[in-house]
C-alpha cells in the first residue's frame, strides 16, 4: 500500500516538475541564442532585373558541333544575346573557340566579338581575330568566319601570320580540307602575299 501511495504522488510531482523544466529549458534557449544580423544573410546576385528583361542574355555559352569531315569545332564566350526576334542566331562578345582536325591537329581561334548565324552555318567573328595553330603558325586579322558544318575558315581582310618559316602578309587567308587527299588540310594565303624568311640553325 505504502508503494502504492509513493507511486502515486511521484507520477503526481512529475506532473508539475516535468512541464516546468521543459519550460526554464525553452526561457534558456530564447535566452542564450544570439540575435540574427540580416548583414549575415546570404547575399543576392548583382544583377539588373529590369536590365536582363529588356536585353535577354546567357551568360558563358557554349556551342560544340562535329563537322562533316570529322572535325570537332567548339566555341565559348563571356555572355550572348539574340539578335532575331524569332531568337534564331546571337551576338557574343569575348569569344575563344577551338577546331580540332581528324589529323590530330588543332586550331584556337580568339575574338573580341562574335555572331552565330544558323541560317548560314556560320560562325562571324570580328573585333580583333588571333587563329593560333598547332603547326605553329599564328595569323591576326580583323575578322573571321568560320563554318559550323565542314573545315573552312576564312579571315577576308590582310592578315600577318608568324610561323616556323618567317612572317607572312597576305590580303586575305583561308583553311580547308585538301580535296585531293582524304584527312588533310589546306592553309592558303592570297592575294599580295609577302614572306619574310627566317631561316633556322
Amino acid at each position: 500500500m505504502m508503494d502504492a501511495d509513493f507511486h502515486t504522488r511521484l507520477i503526481g510531482w512529475l506532473k508539475v516538475i516535468l512541464p516546468l523544466a521543459a519550460l526554464a529549458l525553452l526561457s534558456t534557449l530564447f535566452l542564450v541564442a544570439r540575435t540574427i544580423n540580416p548583414d549575415d544573410a546570404l547575399p543576392y546576385a548583382e544583377v539588373d532585373v529590369e536590365d536582363r528583361l529588356r536585353e535577354p542574355r546567357m551568360t558563358a555559352p557554349t556551342y560544340a558541333g562535329l563537322t562533316s569531315d570529322g572535325a570537332a569545332l567548339s566555341v565559348s564566350a563571356d555572355d550572348a544575346r539574340p539578335v532575331a526576334a524569332d531568337g534564331s542566331g546571337a551576338s557574343a562578345s569575348a569569344l575563344t573557340g577551338l577546331l580540332e582536325t581528324p589529323d590530330g591537329g588543332t586550331t584556337r581561334l580568339v575574338a573580341g566579338a562574335g555572331r552565330l548565324d544558323p541560317a548560314a552555318r556560320q560562325v562571324l567573328l570580328s573585333g580583333g581575330v588571333t587563329v593560333s595553330s598547332s603547326s605553329g603558325w599564328t595569323v591576326v586579322g580583323d575578322r573571321l568566319t568560320a563554318a559550323m558544318d565542314t573545315t573552312d575558315i576564312a579571315l577576308p581582310d590582310p592578315v600577318t601570320a608568324t610561323g616556323p618559316a618567317g612572317v607572312v602578309t597576305a590580303d586575305t587567308m583561308r583553311l580547308t580540307q585538301d580535296a585531293r587527299h582524304t584527312g588533310a588540310y589546306v592553309l592558303v594565303f592570297n592575294g599580295t602575299v609577302k614572306l619574310i624568311y627566317t631561316p633556322t640553325n
